[in-house]
């Protein structure tokens, strides 16, 4: 494809990371700062979500926490909206799980360790991330450890609590909680804890707790029959490969139809399995990198909506035609198929 920033004065040597159908990401290298960040580009115009604004705004309130992809900044072409970011050069975590069939406990509980962390550091920066799933965890070899550091990234569905209640049915199937599913209003923290535990257990067993055990489904009717199995708490802890006790009780208590009765952020970092091999500062981290209020310097919010103000009326038919994208995207995101019941394996 064409550089879509050939003979940008900062970002030069482009190449294709991943391509969806309105997005896709290159990783460029900044002439300034000497390294290389990832860019994400969005069509402008009619194909603009209202997510759009929401995914940079809170993205960029997530201040250099070593867990959570790191913002640098929004620009446009007159092509697309790019939104340029931290780079981690290990792929995700959906490849590497695929790539070994399932992880190890002391590898799941590693991982699962730090998004704990980057997902409570978010939570208490107050955004939620309403998609969390292994395709959207990154990760970054690091000299001096054999598995590499995750980053959480993509906050396309993120929302920040200020903001209107939860009540769309958004993010990926396979990960999605009960109270999601049947369009309730819900508490996105309480979701989110959710899909942390789907999470957990395809780490721990190479496949999605939902998934139809006798692989009996129709291939256009597996969502419909995941979406009745997780309403339904349809899902059993398989005795192969074989985990420790600790690990099944985290996972039931993660797992819960009420969102009121799993565990909290707080009571997670407490469980005997999780606080294993716990580095002895990854306690403290989080209120250092909470502490870190100094956005001096980084793009300023009043900046980022007037440059997005920008792109909103490319046409005399753009609104309402946004319009009719959203509400297509929220019925139809329970459907997509963008790796939503792709097990890794």
């Amino acid at each position: 494809m064409e550089d879509p920033l050939r003979g940008h004065p900062r970002y030069i040597d482009g190449r294709l990371l991943v391509r969806g159908t309105y997005r896709f990401v290159c990783v460029y290298f900044n002439v300034e700062s000497r390294e290389l960040v990832a860019i994400k580009f969005l069509s402008r115009g009619e194909h603009m979500s209202k997510y759009t604004e929401s995914e940079i705004l809170n993205h960029r309130i997530l201040r250099q926490h070593p867990h959570v992809i790191e913002f640098k900044e929004v620009f446009l072409t007159s092509d697309y909206i790019c939104i340029a970011m931290e780079y981690a050069s290990g792929g995700n975590l959906f490849r590497y799980v695929q790539s070994q069939r399932y992880l190890p406990e002391i590898h799941a509980r590693f991982f699962f360790q730090q998004l704990i962390f980057g997902i409570d550091y978010c939570h208490r920066k107050g955004v939620v991330n309403r998609d969390i799933k292994l395709e959207n965890v990154l990760l970054q070899p690091q000299d001096g450890i054999p598995q590499p550091l995750i980053k959480i990234c993509d906050f396309g569905y993120s929302k920040a609590q200020v903001q209107s209640a939860n009540t769309s049915t958004v993010g990926t199937v396979a990960y999605m909680a009960p109270e999601v599913l049947t369009g309730q209003e819900y508490d996105g923290k309480l979701s989110d804890i959710w899909s942390c535990g789907v999470l957990l257990y395809i780490m721990l067993f190479g496949h999605y707790p939902f998934d139809d055990p006798l692989r009996t489904t129709a291939p256009q009717r597996l969502n419909d029959a995941m979406m009745q199995r997780i309403v339904n708490m349809q899902w059993a802890i398989p005795s192969s490969p074989p985990v420790s006790a600790e690990s099944c009780d985290l996972l039931r208590r993660l797992l819960v139809f009420q969102p009121s009765e799993r565990l909290s952020m707080a009571d997670i970092q407490l469980h005997p399995w999780f606080t294993v091999n716990l580095p002895p500062n990854a306690v403290e981290m989080n209120e250092l990198c909470l502490a870190n209020n100094d956005y001096e310097g980084m793009q300023s919010v009043e900046s980022i909506q007037a440059l997005l103000g920008q792109v909103v009326d490319v046409s005399p038919d753009s609104p309402k035609f946004i319009e009719k994208i959203i509400d297509e995207e929220i019925q139809q995101v329970g459907r997509q198929n963008e790796g939503t019941s792709r097990s890794p394996n």
